[in-house]
């Protein structure tokens, strides 16, 4: 994805920088929101469209997967196609997708529904945040509108969860898929008037390489999955692996002899920038997990509303927001690696803490993890996206910058995958020992609390080897003088999901 500011542009208006950042973060704001406005919402969707607590993780991968699987193929068409074509697509067919999902009378069909969302999510973000780097090409300019681009990306995180809660329990659950109705109408409009048009330029669309490594992704995920219901040794839950694996190895191969590759392999040779990106899917990969069972912690545990539920991440937020501008001033006098390995212990012992949770708990012994982990991602999300971006080479950039998000919202999917699997395993043998107990126990929530537990603990054990990848493999880099203009923005392509 090139955010050269230097792309011929064509105007189909009247210039107005004003409406332009306007419909940027607004885009950003609805493809930011989305991923976690859902999540309050999830265990009212779960009794309405009856899903399992092992396939309700779904509701969340299916946007994660197609967004970060054909993230790299949206940006693409944004320079073959041009940036305001394919981001009015994107945001025309997130928004019917959305439509779709609100009216849902199915798992399958919510299911559906939300893949298309990422797939429209996947075109819009990166063409957004490009026309945005074309329109602002003066540097105090671009500061300001950079400067908005992240604190909307950081804050529509905590939006999503309030209004998650306000909407769920007031109106419904499907007014969490309605509301991007009205809002993405008002986007398309004005976006066809409003936005610069990039020129297009040459260029092959890379399918064999966006399909095969979705679609094999997926079948991991799905393999997964199915062994938290059916178990390991169930036949469709190792056809799942074997298809995923074959899948994969086929991108790989791909990659290698494609003459526009949709993901450049060299970006793997960096031994520094190659950790880097598995640091990052590790650490989401926990992150992910803790969101999705503390919600559902406080809803089914504590007797939370959705919109008391919402506020409860408030702490977290809050914390994350505070550190990560934090970091940001102290790369000028900290070594990167030590902010990275300094934060994540934090949020390691953020996750350790919250596998004590038990029937008695109270939001007390969650508040302090919370402000840990919201802590420690804040100090380390920032250098680890300098380490990234370092040193690469201006015609992969793009490439560069997008497989930080890739990456993002498949260890995402990929690690909730892994902790819904253990937590059906988990719950499962406590549920029958349970059975078998002397006294009277409340066998369900009994079991929810283990396998909760016992994923928290897998997920603390994601972060534990993210900072041993990071000692081991990331060699120390030297100190960042001043915040650099490279690094501020490549920022809010890190907090896209």
């Amino acid at each position: 994805m090139s955010l050269a500011p230097t792309l011929a542009t064509t105007r189909s208006g009247r210039h107005r920088p004003g409406l332009v950042l306007a419909i940027i973060l607004t885009c950003q704001l609805m493809v930011v929101l989305d991923a976690t406005i859902v999540n309050i919402a999830l265990p009212r969707i779960k009794t309405a469209l009856d899903f399992s607590a092992p396939s309700l993780s779904w509701v969340i991968n299916a946007y994660t997967l197609t967004f970060g699987g054909l993230l790299l193929l949206g940006a693409r068409s944004g320079d073959i196609l041009g940036r305001r074509r394919t981001f009015g697509t994107g945001i025309a067919l997130f928004t019917a997708a959305s439509l779709a999902g609100g009216f849902a009378t199915s798992s399958g069909w919510l299911l559906a529904a939300r893949a298309a969302q990422g797939v429209g999510a996947a075109f819009a973000a990166p063409s957004a945040l490009a026309l945005l780097m074309v329109e602002f090409s003066e540097p105090r300019a671009r500061t300001r509108a950079i400067g908005w681009y992240t604190a909307v990306s950081i804050g529509g995180s905590a939006l999503g969860l309030i209004a998650g809660g306000l909407l769920t329990q007031w109106l419904s659950w499907r007014w969490v898929l309605f509301v991007n109705v009205p809002i993405g109408a008002v986007v398309v409009f004005f976006a066809r008037a409003s936005l610069p048009e990039t020129a297009r330029r040459a260029g092959r669309f890379d399918l064999t390489g966006a399909i095969t490594s979705t679609l094999g992704m997926v079948s991991i995920v799905y393999g997964f999955v199915r062994a938290a219901s059916d178990g390991w040794g169930d036949r469709g839950t190792v056809g799942a692996f074997v298809v995923g694996v074959l899948l994969l190895a086929g991108f790989v191969a791909t990659e290698q002899r494609a003459s526009d590759p949709i993901t450049p392999l060299r970006l793997f040779a960096d031994r520094n920038r190659a950790s880097s990106y598995l640091a990052r899917l590790l650490l989401v990969a926990g992150m992910y997990g803790m969101f999705f069972f503390l919600t559902q912690f406080l809803q089914n545990e504590l007797g939370y509303s959705p919109i008391r539920a919402g506020l409860a991440f408030l702490p977290l937020t809050v914390a994350l927001f505070s550190a990560s501008q934090l970091s940001s001033r102290a790369l000028a006098q900290v070594p990167p690696k030590v902010l990275m390995v300094g934060g994540l212990l934090l949020s390691t012992a953020g996750l350790v803490w919250l596998t004590g949770l038990s029937e008695t708990s109270a939001y007390v012994d969650v508040l302090g993890p919370l402000l840990l982990f919201g802590t420690g991602n804040g100090l380390a999300f920032v250098p680890l996206t300098s380490a990234s971006l370092a040193g690469v080479a201006p015609a992969d950039a793009g490439a560069a910058s997008g497989l930080v998000n890739v990456m993002q919202q498949v260890g995402g999917s990929l690690g909730l995958a892994v902790l819904v699997s253990v937590f059906g395993e988990a719950s499962r043998s406590a549920a029958r020992a349970a059975q078998r107990a002397p006294r009277a126990v409340d066998v369900a929530r009994h079991a929810f609390i283990v396998g909760a537990d016992r994923a928290f603990l897998v997920a603390a054990l994601f972060l534990a080897a993210t900072v041993l990848v990071i000692v081991v493999a990331i060699k120390p880099q030297a100190r960042v003088p001043e915040p650099r203009p490279t690094l501020v923005e490549e920022v809010p392509e890190m907090l896209a999901s």
